[in-house]
């Protein structure tokens, strides 16, 4: 029997990137932008790669070494990842999970929340620490995923797999253009967050791929005979279902139809054209 904790879901990024290394990805560096208190997934899926954390708010600084220090090859800085180098207005919220950003070169003494910390782009980190393709990226700001990405033009020529947040109420048609200027597609989603006032889907997790790419090769929905023979056996089972579902729960008023219509064709003085029998066709 499976045990739940050891279940990972596919439709998690944890998910998603077992998928990718067991098609055989396996990134040189992995760049965590927006780190927070960490990304485990990408770390534990890909231990063996070099591990970059970028992460603008300071508390979070003594958890991220702990992490680095426990890893292979890891580290951090504390900035900004942004479109040009110099610095950030920082507005970090009281609860030191969220942050915005808004340039500025003037620090604030008084609200604790408000301080200036270093931008700095991709492509400058990557030059300056000598950090490798094939890259993996992963951005997570609160928004300004923009502004990151346009700061990584030089590296996204070597990225073979980018997760981006993006929300559906704001960036996401954005962020998909610039992936596309750059010769990447859309090629999975996870990570579903839904918004607590009326369910409605608020962001997800986005991964792009290289359209001209190793994982987009193959464009038929099955591959080998062996995908053939389990999708036609699942559309079996799935027609199965359904049969079942409308003889359940769609038949409660079978009886008096077909008493009701006996009534009506005794009444026609033509005989009347042969009914379908609904045992055998269904209209899925």
């Amino acid at each position: 029997m499976t045990n739940p904790q050891n279940t990972i879901l596919r439709n998690s990024m944890p998910g998603s990137l077992v998928m990718m290394k067991r098609l055989g990805f396996q990134p040189k560096t992995v760049i965590d932008v927006g780190a927070g208190l960490g990304t485990f997934s990408l770390y534990e899926t890909f231990p063996n790669s070099r591990h970059f954390l970028i992460e603008p708010i300071a508390e979070n600084e003594p958890y991220l070494a702990q992490i680095c220090r426990n890893l292979k090859n890891a580290e951090y800085i504390i900035a900004g990842a942004t479109k040009e180098s110099g610095y950030l207005n920082l507005s970090v919220s009281p609860d030191l999970v969220s942050s915005s950003t808004s340039p500025s070169n003037e620090s604030n003494s008084v609200d604790p929340y408000l301080r200036t910390i270093p931008a700095i782009t991709l492509d400058e980190v990557c030059r300056k620490h000598n950090l490798e393709g094939p890259y993996l990226i992963k951005v997570d700001v609160d928004g300004q995923e923009i502004d990151v990405l346009a700061g990584a033009t030089q590296i996204l020529q070597q990225a073979e797999y980018v997760i981006v947040e993006v929300t559906l109420f704001g960036q996401m048609y954005e962020v998909m253009n610039l992936m596309k200027s750059h010769g990447f597609v859309a090629y999975d989603i996870v990570e579903q967050a839904y918004r607590p006032s009326d369910a409605v889907l608020w962001q997800v997790d986005m991964a792009f791929v290289k359209e001209s790419g190793q994982f987009r090769k193959e464009s038929n929905y099955s591959i080998g005979q062996q995908d053939r023979a389990e999708v036609s056996s699942y559309l079996k089972a799935y027609r199965e279902n359904l049969i079942s579902y409308i003889h359940t729960y769609y038949n409660k008023h079978q009886e008096s139809d077909n008493i009701e219509s006996q009534k009506q064709m005794s009444t026609l003085e033509t005989p009347p054209i042969k009914a379908i029998d609904s045992d055998r066709y269904v209209i899925i």
